[in-house]
């Protein structure tokens, strides 16, 4: 998995700065000798800086000052200082999707792509500095206790949220199944945040959920592209191709992403023969690379709609913008989130912790950039909160119309 193409989407805001990590990393400073050792590795990085490599002596500085005056000796923990300074070296980009990953956040993030955790069922980002819940599962504790897409997350347990990173927002909400956690919720339709407490369970996520509508149309609601996905797919597909099926809606409403071999594989079940679907446009542009389907398209010839929203990023979107330009189906919703970018997972660093980079942008198969732009539908259709309320899908049933014509 080292070095897998993601393209989800879990911004992260972190504070602090450093440098040389892997070289600090193999440093043991957690004795009454990190000051000696500090300076040893100090004086040899002083000495090899070249080019735009500044010196550190002011970083060591101030880690003696903390060391030396600090009135609570025992918060002063020099790996997650180290882990911090880190941090802080990586925000300094201000790329919310390139993170270093400490190892209690690299393990969270693995067992989120591979499909199985505890906690609410609710999907985190930070849009316009709040921390955001982007979307909730279905059949969830949070759905249970009625969250919603877009509600602004203000205290985690009496803890103000807006000064904790994503990951330390989710270390906090997620938890052993049957202990509560309470949030603060703020909600735009309401004049006051309002608090509500979430039994937490154990989280499936499937990839995948599939309903037979009737008249030969078949629903596919495609929630996030992990390990499990092409599986579950190729499951699904067995079933609707024994069944001569006349429509398709894939629903990418509320995927956050995922991992971008799932998104061709995806396509690759859409379109007939081998299509370019995707361009990774890296820093230099001699290294570009174009993704092509398979040629595989077992569901090619059936007439599809693609369902998208404002919570569908990433993956979602190339998908999306893929069907679009190649005119393969119609999209039809609401524009979506529109992130553009593609990161790699380093999880080969010691200590088992783990650095996401960005290292490309992506582009729709017309060199279209969706990045912080989204996609616009072909066929605009509102989901409102009254319909919701009314357990009405007026998206859905927009699809299912044109698929009956």
């Amino acid at each position: 998995m080292s070095r897998r193409s993601l393209t989800i989407l879990i911004p992260v805001v972190i504070i602090f700065s450093f440098l040389f990590g892997m070289q600090v990393g193999k440093l043991h400073v957690g004795t009454t000798d990190a000051q000696t050792g500090a300076h040893m590795l100090s004086s040899f990085i002083d000495s090899s800086t070249q080019g735009n490599k500044p010196s550190l002596s002011l970083f060591w500085d101030v880690w003696d000052r903390l060391h030396a005056q600090y009135v609570d000796p025992k918060a002063l923990n020099s790996q997650q200082m180290l882990y911090g300074a880190i941090k802080g070296m990586v925000a300094s980009l201000n790329d919310p999707y390139t993170v270093f990953m400490d190892p209690e956040e690299s393990k969270e993030f693995k067992n989120n792509l591979q499909g199985t955790l505890e906690g609410i069922g609710a999907e985190l980002s930070v849009k316009d500095k709040n921390l955001v819940i982007m979307s909730v599962l279905k059949g969830s504790p949070a759905e249970k206790a009625g969250l919603k897409a877009n509600d602004i997350v203000l205290k985690i347990d009496d803890e103000v949220a807006t000064d904790m990173t994503v990951y330390q927002a989710i270390t906090r909400i997620r938890g052993t199944k049957g202990t509560p956690v309470k949030l603060f919720i703020f909600r735009k339709d309401k004049s006051d945040p309002f608090e509500v407490t979430i039994i937490r369970d154990t989280i499936r996520l499937d990839s995948i959920t599939f309903e037979d509508k009737g008249t030969g149309i078949f629903y596919i609601g495609l929630h996030q592209f992990t390990d499990s996905t092409k599986l579950e797919l190729e499951d699904t597909i067995a079933k609707i191709v024994l069944k001569d099926p006349k429509g398709i809606v894939l629903d990418l409403r509320n995927n956050g992403g995922g991992y971008l071999e799932v998104a061709i594989d995806v396509l690759s079940e859409l379109l007939s023969g081998k299509k370019e679907v995707v361009t990774i446009h890296k820093r230099d542009a001699k290294d570009d690379v174009k993704r092509y389907t398979t040629g595989s398209g077992r569901l090619s010839g059936i007439p599809l709609v693609v369902l998208i929203n404002n919570s569908s990023a990433s993956a979602s979107e190339i998908v999306a913008g893929a069907v679009q330009d190649l005119k393969r189906g119609t999209v039809m919703g609401e524009k979506s989130y529109g992130k553009g970018s593609v990161q790699e997972i380093e999880d080969n660093l010691e200590q088992n912790a783990s650095l996401r980079i960005t290292i490309a942008k992506w582009l729709t198969p017309f060199h279209r950039s969706i990045d912080k732009v989204g996609i616009e539908p072909d066929v605009t259709v509102k989901l409102r909160e009254d319909d919701l309320k009314k357990g009405k899908d007026p998206q859905l049933d927009a699809a299912m119309k044109v698929l009956k014509k």
